[in-house]
């Protein structure tokens, strides 16, 4: 099994043809996710990448089941992109914009929580299910098959934690990048609270930065789960009041801080690894001492 997504998911991309949108489109193509359909708006009867292009999402979903939409869409129109994926009744919708306004995505969230609609981001690398189905920007050839969920909210540093884990022989099951905007659609808990229902899913890496309160709250979920959790948390060098690379990674009159949270997460049974090289070992500690490894 995986989470939120699945091989069965049908996929339609917001700005398939713009030049991220192209490019990702092929990569998601070829990691085998089912993209129906795509939309640009004025492009409609044309084709990009084999794929169908429409004017509207509400035209694709005429002629296309659409299980999820993923934005390759300008910060400026981002909100209105959203709004009609939300309108048109799409339940999973990826945003990997980022620099969308803060009260814009205020507003996403609050019709996408109206609608039932799960937003994963925004300023996302998107979702894998490994094997079945990629929606956004990761690299393909890390992610294969497992039973190790990761959770995160940097970028780059999953896909390093990943190919490690890759590497030592620790597939995933599903890898969700929740954003590194200080307004998201997932947190920590929502995705934990998955996995830990998730029969194929085994064990948890949770990817967290400075910052926020996202990692504390994650801590008091870990205290109730029976699957073992490695975190790994960046930003331990980090000078407190300067912002580093995400809106949501800065600390803030003391709070947010990389002790804080290392220590609330240690305190809930969580192994918190020093550098991100060290996950699969502990991984893998955690499993055996669970009679699984």
């Amino acid at each position: 099994m995986a989470i939120i997504i699945d091989e069965n998911t049908h996929v339609l991309v917001q700005g398939i043809t713009g030049n991220q949108g192209l490019f990702h489109t092929r990569q998601m193509l070829a990691y085998g996710t089912k993209i129906v359909a795509g939309v640009s708006p004025g492009k409609g009867g044309t084709k990009a990448v084999g794929v169908p292009v429409y004017d509207s999402v509400n035209a694709a979903l005429e002629e296309h089941r659409i299980d999820a939409s993923v934005l390759f869409i300008p910060a400026a129109f981002a909100k209105d992109a959203a709004f009609e994926a939300i309108d048109a009744g799409i339940k999973v919708l990826v945003i990997i914009t980022e620099h969308i306004p803060v009260h814009d995505e205020l507003e996403i969230m609050a019709l996408a929580r109206q609608r039932g609609t799960t937003v994963i981001g925004p300023n996302t690398f998107g979702i894998v299910s490994s094997g079945k189905c990629k929606i956004g920007i990761p690299p393909n050839q890390f992610f294969v098959p497992g039973h190790v969920g990761v959770v995160a909210r940097s970028g780059t540093l999953t896909y390093e934690i990943v190919a490690n884990l890759t590497a030592n022989g620790l597939g995933q099951s599903t890898v969700v990048g929740l954003g590194g905007d200080r307004v998201v659609g997932l947190s920590f808990v929502d995705v934990l609270e998955k996995f830990e229902k998730d029969p194929e899913t085994n064990s948890v890496v949770l990817v967290g930065e400075i910052g926020g309160n996202a990692e504390e709250d994650a801590a008091r979920f870990i205290r109730k789960m029976k699957k073992p959790v490695v975190a790994y948390i960046a930003g331990k060098s980090a000078p407190p009041g300067k912002r580093m690379g995400h809106a949501g990674a800065i600390i803030e009159r003391g709070k947010g801080t990389f002790a804080g949270k290392v220590q609330a997460l240690t305190g809930a049974g969580a192994a918190v690894a020093t550098l991100p090289f060290e996950v699969p070992a502990l991984i893998k500690a955690a499993l055996r001492n669970q009679g699984i490894f």
